[in-house]
């Protein structure tokens, strides 16, 4: 078993990091393929030496350019790799449009494809990432499911059983690993802000970001809600929203603080610190649950619905007033729920299928 993992952005990274590491602790042949689709590559240079895992074998390079030149283009390259390093088994991880270009070239070259973090569904055709979820899966040979409730997503699109496998989700095993040095970060310091007495967002999805009338709408609830609680919005703004802000011609209000995006630790720190964030992440909605942190998605939809269940999580929208009362409401919420995505053994588990697997070809 010859191993390629392909990786493009932040959370791939952050998410596939302990897999990584275990990899070479357990003497997998194995290589790192980055395909620089985020849009700082020197901020995914600091991500992969803060989570202390080696650097990318390869590196290719197309940020900047449509989703169809960007996927033609990894899969393109992605061929030539694999005739020069003949892996047999490809890992991705995600929905990002780096995992679907690289199931697309496993799957044209006869490689074995796992997907980690399958069968979620929003059941929202009309997010890309909705797309990419369902051809990723549809392509793989080994599907690795966060929770049951993916795991019957997969069933119900008629995926054989036995190539699903039910291991938690990832980011259980990475928080464990790096809160404590999270702990050490100087974020707070930093912005002069105190525990518990400021709010935390993040908006990036061309859905909100992209439409005018959605992100005004959602700058607007946030001025009430920042008014009424008299609490500071800290917001590390991705380049895509400031670009967005700016062309639209939105004035954001005294109390909303757009501040530089975050290397990892400093974010976990900020998400940990917050008394509740706004976000319109997936893995922030997870992140939130596993922390303890109150969590109001600015979405009419999530593909994380577990955070819904256990009432970590609640579902805002763009709508003013729906923001801010169900924000108003989320603040006096308790944080007593049971997080629903295992126990901090996600990736170890999945090291020992792919041993598994391996013994059985050999």
């Amino acid at each position: 078993m010859k191993i390629m993992l392909v990786l493009g952005t932040r959370p791939e990274i952050i998410k596939l990091s302990i897999i990584i590491e275990l990899l070479k602790k357990e003497g997998f042949n194995y290589f790192l393929v980055h395909t620089n689709q985020h849009y700082s590559k020197e901020m995914s240079k600091i991500f992969f030496r803060g989570l202390k895992i080696k650097l990318p074998d390869y590196k290719l390079s197309v940020n900047k350019k449509s989703e169809i030149k960007q996927i033609s283009k990894i899969i393109i390259n992605l061929e030539s790799i694999i005739i020069k390093e003949k892996p047999t088994h490809l890992i991705v991880q995600g929905d990002t449009n780096s995992a679907l270009a690289g199931a697309i070239a496993g799957y044209k070259m006869k490689l074995k494809v796992c997907h980690i973090e399958a069968g979620l569904r929003s059941h929202d055709l009309e997010m890309p990432e909705e797309v990419n979820r369902i051809l990723i899966d549809h392509l793989s040979d080994y599907l690795f499911v966060p929770t049951s409730v993916s795991k019957d997503n997969l069933l119900q699109e008629g995926i054989n059983r036995n190539r699903i496998f039910l291991v938690g989700n990832t980011i259980v095993d990475v928080l464990n690993k790096n809160m404590k040095l999270s702990a050490k970060s100087r974020f707070l310091e930093r912005f002069k802000l105190k525990k518990k007495e400021y709010l935390l967002l993040t908006i990036h999805r061309q859905s909100n970001v992209d439409n005018k009338s959605r992100i005004s709408n959602i700058i607007l609830g946030l001025k009430e809600l920042s008014e009424y609680l008299k609490m500071p919005i800290i917001w590390p703004i991705h380049p895509r929203a400031r670009k967005r802000i700016l062309s639209f011609k939105i004035n954001l209000p005294i109390n909303i603080n757009p501040i530089e995006p975050l290397n990892f630790f400093d974010f976990l720190s900020a998400e940990k610190n917050s008394k509740l964030v706004l976000t319109d992440s997936g893995g922030v909605q997870e992140e939130c649950c596993i922390l303890k942190v109150p969590c109001i998605t600015l979405r009419d939809n999530t593909e994380r619905p577990e955070t819904i269940v256990c009432r970590s999580n609640i579902l805002a929208g763009t709508n003013p007033n729906k923001i801010f009362n169900i924000t108003k409401e989320m603040m006096g919420h308790k944080n007593n729920w049971n997080n629903p995505f295992g126990d901090g053994k996600s990736s170890q588990r999945i090291i020992s299928i792919l041993k598994l697997l391996n013994n059985l070809n050999s």
